[in-house]
């Protein structure tokens, strides 16, 4: 389906008038009047959909309030679009950077609208066996094509820091815990002294998605092609293991309907096993074995409810970008938590 559309922004609407000015004359195709709808759900940066007469676009910008540290940033987004044209990697075409907060309140950037289905539950209900096994398939050659992208080449050499992937990322989410720590969680205190601890070896770098999921592709309308691959803030340089790790977590973690994939996959339902998916990866990307994936996955785990946190944290303090439903990721935080020391042990 596609994604749901909010006529009312309430707290995060914008000014309209001030954005049509500064977009006119930047923005092909942008008429005299544009309409402003907020899509619905987006914990991390508010998106909005623009009209103007037939033409579309998207916003996406940082959320207001204070912000964790080196959280948000669009400005990232916007570059790794551009270094992504005419790549295997489909991703919208970014248009508009505005790093000038004083136009919306924070800086952000417009980019293609891009039409076709967002796949909310990794179970696919709604498809047949068949149609499951080819958008899984075409996930993982997504995935694997976007780590084979020389990330050099694409003049992205300074997007991160090559080598020492895993200890700088733990290094980084424990600091963002802690920032956005509420109530004590055993779970998280045990993770925080244990993955440091068992780093892998393996120091591969490649460019990483860093939120690398179902619900962050935007499919053919009626074919199982990836047409767009959004929400790139937390992209880096890094270990492609983690991305294949963090895309892996619905395995482990309930989907909205209370089901973990594990619980329908390898079977006549059509969607491969967590190591049938890890092995189609794997055969894609060129790798013989995927070593250390035990920690890759408790690494993720960990690192997904530390971002979680941060969203439980805003909205407790009133910004999160959907504030009612942000109190509810309290739960999220937990079940990430334990899930991850299930692995440990």
């Amino acid at each position: 389906m596609e994604r749901p559309e909010l006529s009312e922004a309430g707290a995060l609407a914008l000014d309209e008038r001030a954005l049509l000015a500064y977009l006119r004359g930047r923005l092909p195709g942008l008429g005299e009047t544009l309409e402003v709808r907020k899509f619905a759900g987006g914990q991390s940066n508010p998106t909005y959909k623009l009209s103007s007469g037939e033409h579309s676009w998207v916003l996406r910008k940082k959320p207001p309030g204070t912000l964790l540290p080196t959280a948000h940033m669009v400005d990232r987004e916007y570059r790794v679009f551009s270094a992504l044209a005419d790549t295997q990697v489909p991703v919208p075409r970014p248009l508009v950077y505005c790093a000038d907060s004083s136009v919306l309140g924070t800086e952000f950037f417009v980019m293609q609208y891009v039409q076709g289905r967002i796949f909310w539950d990794p179970t696919l209900p709604a498809l047949t066996p068949a149609q499951r096994r080819a958008v899984y398939a075409e996930m993982v050659r997504v995935l694997a094509a976007l780590h084979q992208v020389d990330y050099v080449e694409r003049g992205l050499s300074d997007y991160g820091k090559p080598g020492n992937y895993f200890a700088r990322q733990l290094k980084r989410w424990t600091a963002q815990y802690d920032a956005a720590r509420t109530d004590p969680l055993p779970a998280m205190d045990e993770l925080i002294e244990w993955l440091p601890a068992h780093v892998p070896v393996d120091d591969t770098t490649r460019l990483v998605h860093g939120d690398f999921r179902l619900d962050n592709m935007i499919f053919h309308p009626t074919e199982p092609r990836v047409l767009a691959v959004l929400d790139w803030e937390l992209s880096t340089l890094g270990h492609p293991l983690a991305d294949l790790a963090y895309n892996c977590m619905p395995y482990h973690l309930a989907a909205r309907e209370g089901v973990r994939l594990s619980e329908v996959a390898g079977t006549s339902w059509g969607i491969p096993s967590e190591a049938e998916y890890v092995a189609q990866y794997a055969r894609a990307f060129g790798r013989k074995e995927i070593p250390d994936f035990a920690f890759c996955l408790a690494f993720s785990l960990f690192r997904y409810a530390s971002i979680v946190q941060g969203v439980y944290h805003r909205g407790l303090h009133g910004n999160a970008s959907s504030g009612g439903e942000a109190m509810l990721f309290r739960d999220r935080v937990v079940e990430a938590a334990n899930a991850a020391v299930a692995l440990l042990r």
